[in-house]
């Protein structure tokens, strides 16, 4: 690109330097030569007065006396009347300037003047204009290097960070160049580069919220097939029935991890899109109660359920299946007692509260532990702040209400109908 930028220039500046130097040429040309001319007229008009004033004087006109009028290398002719003509000088050979001239007296003066001396002053005339020709042609070379390097240098550091972000590096470099049409390059590049580095983020932030999403299903439905095996060789009516109960509820959590990994994949392409309906919460926390009965038993612990029952809240039941189910563990791995969830209704939210006897929050993190990251027991950090954006996803939302004992609020929309409705929340 640089050589084309140059060659182009250059191009450019040669076409102008030629036509412009060949008209100043002929300009030129013609304008020493009618300058010669109108030089050779002037001397014949001069020598015309000298000899008419000598003739009016009486003095004599001769070569001697009219020697030192005429012009050096000139040719002169002296025509008197009634006298023999004088000559003056070597008379010039091939193409000559002549001028005649007459004067009052009937003297006619003749001047010559070589031609050559015309071509030699042309020719240094010329010299000059290739000569500033030249130096026009070199600093346009200078001009054509320095403007090619300013436009490819940009263009090459613009192909750099396009190869950058190819190769998977998506920080932007916010360099600006002087040249609006390259600077506009720049600016989509840049955004480019935002817009990648959101997407790598987000496909970061997915692998690593499926593999703590997914942890805590699949930990449950190894401790239910733990259960099935367990209960598997036995003849008595009441394990097979136990054993079908274990394999319908372990059919039940693949489903539900099947629904979480979909979640994950659609919260992925757009993390707003939501799937809210209404739902019977009391089937949710019934499900959650059974699926971690197992593993609050393997803990010598236990897990309740208390509150208002048949409460209809608006959700997705898989994400609030999900939000619970990652405050159940957090209990059983942080905490210590009886994991407990209570249901209450407030206003136009249904709010489901998870709450053990351990020692609760470190009061230093607070409502950190939702960020991501932030744990206080050496776990990855993500599940709180996972838990949290599945509950926003819906519109409800995670709360921390008390540190000690740890009180978790799940805080979900609920359809109120008509009156009947509002007369019920009235009366309680």
């Amino acid at each position: 690109m640089r050589r084309r930028l140059i060659q182009s220039t250059l191009a450019v500046v040669l076409v102008v330097v030629a036509v412009f130097g060949v008209s100043l040429i002929l300009v030129e040309s013609r304008s020493i030569e009618n300058s010669a001319q109108d030089g050779v007229k002037s001397e014949a008009v001069q020598l015309v007065s000298v000899v008419e004033s000598r003739i009016v004087a009486g003095e004599r006109v001769s070569p001697g006396t009219m020697g030192n009028a005429v012009p050096k290398n000139r040719y002169v002719r002296i025509e008197v009347p009634g006298r023999r003509a004088i000559t003056l000088g070597e008379r010039p050979e091939g193409r000559v300037l002549e001028a005649s001239q007459t004067g009052g007296h009937g003297e006619r003066i003749t001047v010559q003047r070589s031609y050559s001396s015309v071509q030699e002053e042309i020719g240094r005339t010329l010299m000059i204009i290739l000569a500033v020709a030249l130096l026009a042609v070199a600093a346009a070379a200078i001009l054509a290097v320095r403007q090619a390097h300013r436009v490819a240098a940009p263009l090459t550091d613009l192909a750099e960070t396009a190869e950058r972000l190819g190769s998977g590096d998506p920080r932007p470099r916010h360099r600006r160049y002087g040249v609006p049409e390259l600077d506009r390059v720049a600016d989509v590049l840049d955004g480019s580069a935002d817009r990648i580095g959101r997407m790598l983020t987000a496909e970061r932030r997915l692998a690593a919220d499926a593999s703590h999403q997914l942890r805590t299903p699949l930990t449950a439905l190894s401790m239910r097939l733990e259960e099935i095996i367990a209960t598997a060789d036995t003849d008595d009516p009441e394990d097979r029935a136990t054993v079908k109960e274990e394999a319908t509820i372990a059919l039940a959590q693949v489903e539900r991890l099947t629904d979480v990994v979909q979640r994950l994949l659609t919260n992925s392409r757009d993390p707003r899109s939501g799937s809210a309906v209404d739902f019977d919460l009391d089937e949710v926390l019934k499900q959650q109660v059974e699926e971690w009965k197992p593993a609050c038993r393997n803990e010598g612990r236990a897990i309740v359920r208390s509150g208002k029952p048949g409460v209809r809240a608006v959700g997705t039941p898989g994400a609030v299946a999900q939000v619970l189910a990652t405050l159940i563990e957090n209990s059983l791995m942080h905490g210590s007692g009886t994991v407990a969830l209570r249901t209450r209704v407030t206003g136009n939210q249904v709010v489901v509260e998870v709450t053990d006897q351990g020692p609760g929050v470190d009061p230093q993190l607070g409502s950190r532990v939702f960020e991501r990251t932030v744990s206080g027991h050496n776990s990855t950090g993500l599940g709180l702040a996972v838990a949290r954006d599945l509950a926003e996803a819906d519109g409800g939302r995670l709360e921390l209400l008390q540190q000690h004992p740890p009180v978790f609020a799940l805080f979900l929309g609920r359809e109120v109908s008509g009156a009947a409705g509002t007369s019920e929340d009235a009366a309680r």
